[in-house]
């Protein structure tokens, strides 16, 4: 056990502590203020504070763990060995940097309850990130510099055995429209024929109408593949269905589809099903919690994970609303368009609710990865080389590889033409950590 002395026990530092000690690092922690019981304590210790005991492994902070509420902070980003960080503490501290109010930093999303200018779909975008400003977006920072930490433990006390930790896989499938042109109904079916002409898409308007009259398979009905695939997969897949009201943003399928309800539930035999929660209800809770329900009788439990729709979390509404509801665990951290590390880790973390000073029961798995942002790389070779390089980001750190596809990514149509085979790669990248 890891002994934390520190004048202050306050929730932002147990919060972060045990994410970078204990979920990160493997290593049980605990706290005291109390001077005679840390000097007693024989194990791995350290002080965290303003200024040193005396001459024992020390960490000086810059002050962020022990405030409440927001202010403005002034960051400044500097380099460090092959990555970066901020909140430089001089060269008394064993680190040169104030990690643990870094990293909480970028795990609270402190910079997301700042002011900043939304996108046309109300979302926090990179532009404003600190990591995109700074380059090192593609650095899973929090859990590289958990790792600079662990090495300078070892050196202080090399009789202290630390755990292994291993990589692992996440795979994440989105639902947002299980058909392409089946169970749309007569008026939209109609529609889609209509535009077809209209839009002189001839091609389109053959696909439509051999599927529609049973002549060839939807083409966004990929879930046969996606069993077959899950059934070779020591990792479960967790697939998110979308179950809301159409609208102006979302154009599921329609519950009453019966088709559409055996789907959910024969997914649900071999991998775990989530709620892709609509757009409309990521700022209406009556909404959320009618979708929620709709979900639990398809599936006939209670459904505990969720995936915003457009990846888009507003802060700290979205995620209070998924406690209040029960849900334990987020996959909307990340940014749909660009290949990266949102909240700067691969490892999954709690919401820690800066309005109300309280860490919550609610899991983040951020995403590192979605099937849009291989789509600007033209030949198969690059979008290849570009997902090895991410997944090779997560490895050196032992961390969690969590992508996101959609069921019409396995279709082969149109520009999907290689999603299958990057897929079975970074199923494969499991397998070979694991030989």
């Amino acid at each position: 056990m890891l002994l934390i002395y520190t004048p202050k026990i306050t929730s932002r530092l147990k919060f972060v502590f045990k994410q970078i000690c204990t979920r990160i690092l493997g290593i049980p922690i605990d706290f005291t203020t109390t001077i005679e019981v840390f000097i007693a304590h024989s194990g791995l210790k350290m002080s965290y504070g303003p200024q040193p005991l005396g001459s024992e492994f020390f960490i000086k902070s810059n002050g962020l763990l022990f405030e409440q509420g927001l202010s403005d902070i002034e960051i400044n980003v500097q380099n460090w060995g092959d990555s970066k960080c901020f909140f430089y503490v001089g060269e008394k501290s064993h680190l040169p940097f104030d990690i643990f109010s870094a990293s909480f930093y970028l795990l609270s999303r402190y910079e997301e309850y700042l002011p900043h200018v939304k996108d046309e779909f109300g979302r926090f975008t990179k532009a404003y990130s600190l990591a995109y400003q700074h380059q090192f977006l593609d650095q899973p920072v929090v859990d590289i510099w958990a790792y600079k930490f662990k090495s300078e433990l070892e050196v202080h006390f090399p009789d202290f055995t630390f755990k292994a930790k291993a990589y692992r896989i996440h795979p994440i499938i989105d639902v947002p429209m299980a058909y392409f042109f089946k169970n749309k109904g007569l008026l939209r079916s109609v529609g889609g024929f209509l535009s077809d002409l209209y839009h002189f898409r001839f091609k389109l308007f053959y696909e439509r109408f051999l599927v529609l009259f049973g002549l060839k398979k939807d083409p966004f009905n990929t879930f046969n593949w996606i069993i077959n695939r899950q059934k070779k997969s020591k990792q479960k897949f967790d697939v998110f269905f979308l179950v809301g009201d159409y609208s102006t943003y979302d154009k599921g399928i329609n519950l009453n589809k019966k088709e559409f309800v055996a789907q959910i539930k024969s997914i649900r035999d071999y991998c775990h099903v989530g709620l892709k929660t609509s757009f409309l209800a990521l700022d209406d809770f009556d909404k959320l919690k009618q979708e929620k329900r709709r979900l639990d009788a398809v599936i006939n439990s209670n459904s505990r994970k969720a995936r915003a729709s457009f990846s888009k979390v507003n802060l700290p509404t979205t995620y209070r609303n998924y406690v209040d509801l029960e849900i334990e665990t987020d996959f909307s951290m990340g940014y749909p368009g660009t290949i990266g590390f949102r909240a700067g880790t691969c490892t999954p973390f709690l919401f820690y609710d800066l309005d109300f000073e309280v860490q919550t029961p609610l899991m983040i798995h951020p995403y590192q990865l979605m099937d849009f942002s291989l789509l600007k790389y033209n030949s198969f070779l690059d979008k290849k080389e570009t997902l090895l390089k991410i997944i090779q980001q997560v490895k050196n750190v032992n961390g969690v590889f969590t992508p996101v596809f959609h069921n019409y990514t396995f279709s082969g149509w149109d520009r999907w033409s290689d999603f299958k085979t990057l897929f079975n790669i970074i199923l494969d990248s499991n397998k070979d950590v694991s030989a």
